[in-house]
């Protein structure tokens, strides 16, 4: 865990510009969510970031285009509406998860409306990262029970800003 970094903006435009280059003239968008898109918070130096789509009608060809570039597909991971895809061959970026999503998916929704939220209500970044450093403390090796430790919060947060169900 580490505090925010503005250079995670320029790794995230690298990102960008490179699948861009490969599936721009597909795609809707390309949105930086996750914590490090938003200012202030705390986060592992991993960039996330959603690539979207108007709908799966185009997925088989993104993929094709995004395996030309070194991506592979590895399914929703249990996650509706929300494809994940790996890499190889990417030393000269940023760690990050690429996800590509449908624009009228419930995930990406999540996603974004969650970094809105947190860009505009500083106390909440604070209190995320207050958590987030206290369960990457104690539990450096264990994701679960990390996982766990920042539920209650992100549950609080989630309420907040109108994604509770």
């Amino acid at each position: 865990m580490l505090p925010y970094d503005s250079a995670w903006k320029t790794a995230f435009e690298a990102i960008r510009k490179e699948i861009e280059a490969a599936v721009g003239d597909l795609i809707v968008d390309i949105e930086h969510v996750g914590s490090t898109s938003v200012e202030g918070m705390s986060a592992k130096p991993c960039i996330d970031l959603d690539v979207v789509i108007r709908d799966y009608i185009v997925f088989d060809a993104v993929t094709d285009r995004l395996k030309a570039i070194g991506y592979f597909h590895e399914g929703d991971l249990g996650i509706k509406g929300r494809e994940a895809f790996g890499y190889s061959g990417k030393p000269h970026l940023q760690p990050h998860h690429l996800y590509v999503c449908p624009q009228d998916s419930r995930e990406l929704h999540r996603h974004v409306t969650f970094r809105n939220f947190l860009r505009n209500h500083p106390e909440a970044v604070k209190q995320y990262s207050t958590v987030k450093e206290t369960a990457a403390r104690l539990f450096p090796d264990d994701i679960d029970r990390y996982m766990a430790y920042k539920a209650t919060c992100i549950q609080e947060l989630y309420v907040q800003c109108g994604l509770s169900d």
